[in-house]
């Protein structure tokens, strides 16, 4: 299995409940769409400690999955609909687990 987390920080204008809600609803309604998708979470809701604003949690069943899901239509459609506009820091780490 492949875990993909992300990490973003959003435009200040654009760190808005609605925003959040667009991308929680728009990136867990991947699962079932995207082949090799297993789980998919988004975290919107986060302590005041926190320096980032919204949490992607995914698993995969391997890395050929993962970048399949990268190019698929339904996920290219709601990265750039619901995320890539309204993001102003992405950080990215994949890894393998057994």
């Amino acid at each position: 299995m492949v875990k993909h987390i992300i990490l973003w920080k959003l435009k200040e204008e654009a760190n808005t409940a609605e925003v959040k809600h667009g991308i929680k609803a728009g990136l867990e309604g991947l699962i079932g769409v995207v082949p090799g998708l297993i789980e998919i979470k988004v975290e919107t809701e986060t302590l005041a400690s926190s320096n980032v604003d919204v949490m992607l949690y995914s698993v995969f069943e391997d890395e050929a999955a993962l970048k399949g899901y990268a190019v698929h239509p339904a996920h290219v459609a709601v990265a750039d609909t619901k995320v890539r506009p309204f993001t102003a820091v992405r950080s990215c780490i994949d890894f393998v687990v057994d």
